[in-house]
């Protein structure tokens, strides 16, 4: 008797359910019908000549190799220069700050350092979908605590029933992306001492923490007890529109930084030399930069929200971010996702569904995103292409 042959091995490993990566898919629709891409978040439009000029002379000098692993010794003082100056937070450069390839590699790096197999990270939802996928990669359960619908709040006593013995890490953002809510000081202490009482960690999540339009940004690790548990995340990609350019950083108390150094070293180990020499250039721009930055942003998220409205979109203004995000059932539609990949064709529109941030897609259903971070008269060729194409 011939022996059966042996399985096959597995093909696909531990993020094969987080494979489907919908920004590549809508961003595929929105160059096959040549739709206004409303969907991914990036700008149309560059930063400012001076963070540019200042690539560009890095360049120029010669500065092409690797960095060190912590980063440019430059660009880790202008993170804690940072710090101090706007948040009061006294960090060391060398030992509280670690450069990364842009906050994404910072959010994996932290979780791989600091979460073990079988540790729970309670993360508020709707979330961005590398926070799952990176628990995942660190043998961690992602629990979604869910920001309360139609305004996007967060009930605390939701967070503070998510929390049990396994947990280990509370994923904060704010601003938050996808909703664009920004979490109050009073909500900020709720959770602090939530963290403090059941001794967790925090990760927050803070890359765009320069784009709030109402309200103000409060690191959690300003509070009291919270620097020495808290890792802080934030990147130049949103805060400068230099996306491309995947610079991002750490902070946080030099025990937790060391252990997400050591992890970081193991991934990109460094990059971007010269855009780490801008980066601290753009770090220490006068705050009328960050203010007309703000400024800028709000009208345009005005134009698009009042827009949206009177398609006949539920639209409620973002706080921060670059989000709108719309409830397409007034429209008599029920499902973001069959909306999204339809918009391209039907309206010359790309969006994101916004079920893909939910660990529950029905939760989500209703809601797609719109990004309004592109130039006004691409917003408003948006809102007049969607006017026909929805009629």
């Amino acid at each position: 008797m011939v022996p059966a042959a042996p399985a096959a091995p597995a093909r696909r490993g531990r993020l094969a359910a987080h494979g489907h990566n919908v920004f590549a898919e809508m961003s595929a629709l929105a160059e096959r019908y040549d739709a206004v891409n409303l969907g991914q978040g990036f700008p149309d439009t560059a930063g400012p000549d001076s963070v540019v000029e200042a690539a560009v002379r890095a360049l120029r000098a010669g500065h092409h190799q690797y960095p060190p692993v912590p980063g440019l010794p430059a660009l880790r003082r202008a993170i804690a220069d940072h710090q101090r100056r706007r948040y009061g937070l006294d960090i060391d450069p060398d030992r509280e700050t670690v450069v990364t390839t842009g906050a994404s590699e910072a959010l994996a790096a932290a979780l791989l350092a600091l979460t073990s197999p079988g540790d729970e990270v309670v993360a508020l939802e709707p979330f961005y979908d590398s926070y799952a996928a990176c628990a995942t990669l660190a043998g961690a359960t992602l629990v979604p605590v869910r920001l309360r619908a139609p305004d996007f709040t967060l009930d605390t006593r939701d967070l503070a029933a998510a929390i049990t013995g396994r947990t280990r890490v509370l994923l904060l953002n704010t601003p938050h992306n996808p909703t664009g809510a920004v979490l109050t000081p009073g909500q900020l202490h709720e959770v602090a001492a939530l963290a403090r009482a059941h001794d967790l960690l925090v990760i927050s999540d803070e890359v765009y923490e320069h784009l709030v339009f109402d309200g103000v940004h409060q690191p959690i690790a300003a509070l009291p007890g919270m620097f020495e548990r808290t890792v802080t995340l934030s990147s130049a990609g949103k805060s400068f529109s230099f996306t491309g350019w995947k610079v991002g950083w750490a902070s946080g108390p030099a025990d937790l930084v060391t252990t997400v150094r050591e992890v970081k070293q193991h991934l990109s180990f460094a990059a971007g030399t010269p855009f780490q020499y801008a980066v601290a250039e753009a770090l220490r721009l006068p705050e009328e930069y960050f203010t007309a930055a703000t400024d800028s942003l709000r009208r345009r998220r005005d134009l698009m929200t009042d827009g949206l409205r009177a398609l006949g979109f539920d639209v409620r203004p973002p706080q921060g971010t670059y989000f709108i995000t719309a409830d397409i059932t007034p429209l008599g539609e029920r499902d973001g996702m069959e909306f999204c990949r339809a918009l391209p064709g039907r309206a010359g529109v790309a969006a994101i569904p916004q079920q893909v941030f939910y660990a529950d897609p029905d939760a989500g259903r209703r809601y797609v995103r719109f990004a309004f971070c592109k130039r006004e008269t691409v917003l408003r060729e948006a809102l007049d292409r969607l006017k026909e194409g929805l009629a």
